[in-house]
């Protein structure tokens, strides 16, 4: 008992160092959007989640940007803080909102000048196990990942981080934390360690099926437990969103790899595109690639753009499908209204005019029964602290999509996999 008491005191100091879970008592700049230490959504959240994998959470932390307290309270103000884009209107939490679950519920995100960009916003819920960042995987960290937006001419707007830097470090406020976090006034790699530091501690678990993986049978439905069944058989879904094809993931529900599902293939000719790409591609610079992936409609070309691999234009990053039920809309492009469209896109198995398409996208020959189960698995996905939002999302889609179904294909879904094209010479 007393080892038990011990190792129990070790795993929660822990905890506390990981997450950094103590509260910010510095008031965030009046030109933010609001005060996030008053909105509990918004703070560092605490690993004592059921379901939370602390030695995975523990690897995730850099061992050249460990978490402080103060550090992440720093990144919290950043990331809240508007002066962060080049006229003042936009910050990061104008697109990864904590009342929105870290999104910003729209197809593609809007910048500075109402700049319309051509991704969706994906969520920071847990962004801290990705392998890679963004839809095409173009940086592998955090750090790297909050340098971007801010450079991005369709975003915040700033020409060079230095610009950014700048303008924050004139603030009385700014030159006193980074002085005490850091012990040397504002800079370009520090800004960034501060931002990414706060994004680590956006853990979240602690949901229905968390509950029922630890144990508890009667947390979910016989509806998500079917669902559950399902997503690992018939429906495919563990093919990207598993440990391998046999092991079962119960964490983060991704296999960090890049599929074509046949999104946005028809709308756009990816085949011309990725031409007009290959010299933008063959300068290596992250920040040109960037531009061309939000600004552009090679933003359809998807990992290609990194790789310059044919086999891989127009796939995407397989995103973690936790909290998906409040994450919406979907997909890259966000151009799926709700889990149901999702579902019935794999149903029918597109294929159709598309040569780049993934292996494992065929024919599900799901029934409308299975295709609500599945939906009531993912909807038990949905953490503890978005229960109700959950609640009224999972009301707002089942509606919907009695009514609406643009990607309903009954027939299709029940017949062969379709002959796929080769690819064009």
């Amino acid at each position: 008992m007393k080892r038990l008491l011990i190792l129990s005191v070790i795993v929660i100091g822990i905890v506390t160092l990981i997450v950094g879970c103590e509260r910010s008592t510095e008031k965030v700049s009046p030109k933010g959007p609001t005060t996030p230490e008053a909105d509990t959504l918004a703070q560092p959240k605490s690993l004592q989640q059921v379901g939370v994998p602390v030695q995975l959470t523990q690897n995730a932390v850099p061992a050249d940007n460990p978490q402080t307290s103060e550090k992440i309270s720093l990144g919290q103000k950043l990331f809240f803080d508007r002066r962060l884009s080049v006229d003042g209107t936009v910050s990061c939490s104008t697109c990864h909102n904590p009342d929105l679950a870290f999104t910003d519920r729209k197809s593609t995100s809007v910048g500075i000048k109402s700049r319309v960009g051509q991704r969706n916003a994906p969520t920071i819920l847990n962004a801290l196990y990705n392998k890679t960042q963004f839809w095409d995987g173009r940086v592998n960290t955090l750090e790297e990942q909050a340098a971007l937006p801010i450079v991005n001419a369709v975003e915040m707007g700033h020409p060079n981080l230095d610009a950014a830097v700048a303008q924050i470090a004139s603030i009385g406020e700014y030159q006193q934390a980074f002085q005490r976090v850091f012990g040397r006034p504002p800079n370009s790699p520090d800004l960034l360690r501060a931002i990414a530091s706060y994004e680590r501690t956006q853990v979240s678990f602690d949901s229905p099926f968390d509950h029922f993986i630890a144990g508890d049978k009667n947390a979910i439905d016989d509806s998500a437990k079917r669902g559950w069944e399902l997503f690992n058989t018939q429906a495919r879904c563990n093919k990207c969103h598993a440990l391998t094809d046999t092991q079962r993931d119960v964490t983060v529900f991704t296999d960090n790899d890049f599929h074509n599902i046949g999104i946005g293939i028809i709308r756009h000719n990816v085949v011309a595109l990725a031409r007009q790409a290959e010299q933008l591609i063959k300068s290596g610079d992250t920040a040109a690639i960037d531009r061309a992936a939000i600004q552009t409609d090679m933003s359809a070309l998807g990992r290609f753009l990194i790789t310059k691999k044919e086999k891989d234009i127009a796939s995407f990053k397989t995103p973690d499908i936790r909290n998906v039920l409040v994450t919406g809309p979907y997909f890259h492009d966000g151009s799926q209204e709700t889990l149901w469209d999702v579902i019935d896109h794999y149903n029918k198995g597109d294929g159709l005019q598309n040569p780049y398409l993934d292996e494992d996208i065929q024919p599900l020959a799901l029934t409308e029964n299975e295709i609500d189960d599945l939906v009531n698995f993912m909807a038990s996905l949905t953490s503890a602290i978005y229960k109700e939002q959950g609640a009224a999302e999972l009301s707002r889609q089942r509606a919907l999509s009695r009514t609406t179904r643009p990607q309903r294909d009954t027939a299709r879904a029940f017949r062969p996999k379709p002959t796929q094209p080769e690819p064009p010479k």
